[in-house]
């Protein structure tokens, strides 16, 4: 059953001077609680295994109907600064149940204690764990909301300067990708946004750049050669403070002749995909689309 937008969005820009004015360790368990609640609503369509790497946690989580030979490497949002395995296996066990395709969670390390780039190398780690353990490059997905969808892109760089093979796609939810904060949405949207403050996001960048410039494409991918890279879906809110790092990104892709789409919903806000709002049904009706056609389009 669908979420009530508008009950949702009351609730959000409710609890939004809260939410943005408390500790780290509030929003690491907020987060927490949140992806147990996403799971509880699949939960029974997935079968869970942990993975412990020396830095991390990760997480298999796999459809008792399986239907593709494809996996989804998830990375959460949470500004770099919030999101555990808890958290990441909320929106991941959705994504296995709506695409009956095996998704893999990363919980990377988080600044303040890890500053950049530990998400990075994470990220990287999470990746070559899925090619030694039998996944072709063209049968991996990259999936992630906020920083993790800047994360995304960030690792496909790091992929493409290091001269190795790139993933199938990249499925971007409100992708934090310029930590510069550079655009016109964060002004424009600074009242209608219920969730987010652009001065949060600037807390939560400084505390993971630490001394790196957040001009670096790596902390900020829409900086970046974007060239050649996969095929992109990326999703934003009309009313989202980072709707600009979305669209922003959405025409470098394509400048550099990188094939995109991209979806802004009116009216909604930061992550709204996630929510299980009925105006995500159309949106989760494109990943599984854009999976099955990018699976399929690549040697």
């Amino acid at each position: 059953m669908a979420i009530s937008t508008k009950l949702l969005r009351m609730q959000l820009a409710f609890f939004k001077p809260f939410v943005n004015g408390c500790t780290i360790e509030t929003a690491r368990m907020g987060q927490a609680k949140l992806g147990e609640l996403m799971a509880n609503t699949h939960k029974s369509k997935v079968l869970y295994s942990p993975q412990i790497f020396r830095n991390f946690i990760g997480e298999w989580i796999a459809p008792k109907q399986q239907a593709s030979d494809c996996v989804i490497l998830y990375l959460h949002g949470g500004g770099y600064v919030a999101g555990d395995i808890d958290y990441a296996k909320g929106f991941g066990t959705i994504l296995a149940a709506k695409n009956s395709m095996k998704v893999f969670c990363a919980a990377y390390r988080l600044a303040p204690e890890y500053p950049y780039p530990a998400a990075l190398e994470d990220a990287m780690t999470a990746y070559e764990y899925l090619l030694e353990n039998g996944y072709e490059s063209h049968q991996i997905f990259l999936c992630g909301e906020s920083a993790g969808g800047g994360l995304s892109y960030a690792l496909t760089l790091r992929l493409k300067v290091a001269g190795r093979a790139l993933p199938a796609g990249i499925i971007a939810i409100s992708p934090w990708t310029d930590l510069t904060a550079s655009g016109a949405s964060y002004e424009t949207n600074r009242e209608c946004d219920p969730s987010m403050t652009r001065e949060r996001l600037a807390y939560y960048a400084q505390l993971y750049a630490a001394e790196e410039p957040c001009t670096n494409p790596f902390l900020s991918p829409l900086f970046g050669e974007l060239d050649h890279m996969p095929p992109s879906l990326i999703f934003a809110g009309g009313d989202e403070i980072l709707l600009d790092d979305a669209v922003q990104l959405h025409k470098r892709l394509l400048e550099a002749g990188s094939p995109s789409e991209l979806v802004v919903t009116p009216g909604m806000w930061h992550g709204y995909v996630l929510y299980g709002v009925r105006e995500s049904k159309k949106d989760h009706e494109k990943i599984s689309k854009f999976l099955k056609e990018a699976g399929d389009g690549r040697p």
